[in-house]
């Protein structure tokens, strides 16, 4: 009868066992000292080997001329315990034996002697699943068991034992094996079992396993079942349910072009394929934390499990995406993993967390922004990234040829001087004509237009109004109508004043200011709810605030109103 690879190279002796360096060490040197305690409690995740280090140690404990560090297996008494057949060695699975009465039946077995081997040993497995009363029952016989003895529990929930039993035990925390371990014991029992195996094949395998031994050989069983004598990644790879390289390539496209059509459309083909939503994010989590950690410490970090068409294929898409990105798409990942752990409605879940990580790359750090504020650029809201790279210049905006009848004419340029008398000049003739530097009013509406600011009105009363700089201010030439407007959208005019000549200047309005109705009128739904929270208007460090450009700047990027302002100096005074 054919016997699955987990069991038929199970490990018999300590250095067989993978991984656990540090418990087996410990157990040898006890055994090798006489040291020998009466209670070791095996904890740590699933298939990590802590009943085979137990049926070991019990090996090691029974094995002819022992206690030895170093038991046969081909002696009678290791193979009896291999096999189960030991009546020394007594195995319980706590799950369906956890009652106080099996406890007592228990008791009453551990105070006679061994039948012919030097230790009676009792291996506890899953021990987490015995009820309170029954521990309870067990604790005086596990303080003080007669001196031939040794209990061993084996558990996954270390947690889940009383402190009063593991206080009386000595415990070794199991840990999930290292993947280059893991990946040499899968090449060595595939060279017995003559196995062809790809490299990247094995890694899926591992990687299946999650640091769990019995999990990797149950994995490759199933697809030595499947596929023969000779295993290739892709095949092994489609078997466990991986997210097929073009899938990932497609979706790290969609993000960089901010297509949400694109990333619907993924979603829709993974659940006409059938595709587990949970495992599909789970296995784009590692691929984005593996871009993340590259980004971080270089492709060729050991910090990265992957094979190599993996890692060259991350190489090509990290100078596209910065570690804030990948960041954000890993945190976005793992909240739609959670989410979709208990949701009814998985494929509307899975098609929002995915449109999440579109909208996501549009995001801007707050620390960049605050930085544009202080060197006065303005920081336009990120365009799509697709968007951003194909889009052409957009031209610049038609002068306007007529000026609004209540808007006074603008200053008349210097009159050009009068030419000499002859004949006029051909066109052929004429020299090119310098282009003059843009004025003042051109480089605010552009500024203003490149910010994609709404505020239409404000770029007509700038286009109509006659400007001057003078010292520390500007001067606004307009009518009555045209100061309204510049009134109310004043905080905004500063900023981009400073943003345009890299100093903080004022601006004055002349040339027929509005009354004080009219600008109460248009102000007072703005300022209203800042002036109440804030207090009085007068008072000094509103003011400050108030002036500051890179303070408005930053209350018209966020679209914000002021509630408070407290002056920190004063209050730590």
């Amino acid at each position: 009868m054919y016997q699955v690879i987990a069991r038929k190279y199970r490990p018999q002796t300590f250095d067989e066992v993978v991984g656990q360096g540090h418990v087996k060490r410990t157990l040898r040197n006890a055994l090798e000292q006489g040291r020998i305690a009466h209670g070791y409690i095996f904890s740590g995740p699933r298939g990590t080997g802590k009943t085979t280090l137990a049926r070991i140690l019990a090996m090691a404990l029974n094995c002819e001329g022992g206690p030895t560090a170093s038991p046969d297996p081909t002696s009678q008494v290791c193979q009896e315990i291999a096999a189960g057949s030991s009546l020394d060695v007594v195995e319980i699975d706590a799950a369906s034996n956890r009652r106080i009465d099996d406890i007592r039946e228990l008791r009453e077995s551990v105070k006679f002697r061994p039948v012919r081997d030097p230790y009676k040993v009792f291996i506890i497995d899953e021990a987490h699943q015995i009820t309170t009363d029954a521990f309870n029952a067990l604790l005086k016989t596990l303080e003080e068991p007669p001196e031939w003895t040794v209990f061993v529990l084996c558990t996954t929930e270390p947690q889940a034992i009383p402190a009063t039993i593991a206080s009386r035990c000595q415990s070794f925390a199991f840990r999930a094996v290292d993947l280059p371990e893991v990946l040499e014991h899968l090449r060595g029992i595939c060279r017995r079992e003559g196995i062809e195996a790809d490299e990247d094949a094995l890694l899926a395998v591992a990687l299946a396993g999650d640091g769990s031994i019995r999990d990797s050989l149950s994995t490759l069983d199933q697809a030595i079942a499947a596929f023969g004598q000779k295993l290739e990644a892709q095949g092994v790879r489609d078997l466990l349910g991986a997210i097929p390289s073009e899938v990932t390539q497609r979706i790290l496209a969609t993000i960089r072009d901010g297509d949400a059509a694109a990333m619907l459309s993924v979603a829709d083909e993974l659940f006409r394929e059938g595709r587990h939503p949970q495992h599909f994010c789970g296995e784009l989590a590692r691929q984005f934390r593996n871009l993340m950690v590259m980004k971080l410490a270089g492709t060729a970090t050991h910090l990265v499990v992957a094979g190599e068409a993996e890692r060259k294929a991350a190489e090509e898409w990290l100078p596209q995406f910065s570690t804030e990105d990948l960041t954000r798409a890993v945190q976005v990942l793992l909240a739609l993993y959670q989410d979709l752990q208990h949701a009814t409605q998985q494929r509307f879940r899975l098609e929002l967390g995915l449109l999440k990580l579109v909208y996501a790359a549009r995001l801007q750090p707050l620390e960049k922004v605050l930085s544009g504020l202080a060197s006065g650029a303005p920081q336009p809201a990120a365009p799509p990234r697709s968007a951003a790279r194909s889009a052409p210049a957009a031209e610049p905006a038609p002068a306007r040829t007529a000026a609004r009848p209540t808007a006074p004419p603008p200053a008349a340029p210097p009159a050009a001087p009068t030419p000499a008398p002859g004949p006029a000049p051909t066109d052929a003739a004429q020299p090119a004509a310098k282009p003059s530097p843009p004025s003042l009013a051109q480089r605010l509406v552009e500024a203003i237009e490149r910010a994609g600011e709404p505020a239409s009105m404000l770029v007509d009363a700038i286009r109509a109004c006659r400007l001057e700089r003078q010292d520390s201010q500007v001067v606004f030439y307009g009518g009555d109508q045209w100061s309204t407007v510049l009134e109310m959208q004043k905080p905004l005019l500063e900023a981009t004043l400073f943003s345009v000549l890299g100093a903080k200047v004022g601006v004055r309005l002349e040339g027929g200011q509005p009354s004080a109705a009219q600008v109460d009128q248009a102000v007072s739904s703005a300022r209203t709810a800042s002036s109440a929270a804030a207090g009085d208007s007068g008072d000094a460090a509103e003011r400050r605030a108030r002036s500051d450009p890179a303070f408005l700047e930053f209350q018209r990027r966020f679209e914000g109103r002021v509630s408070a302002v407290r002056d920190l100096k004063e209050e730590a005074s």
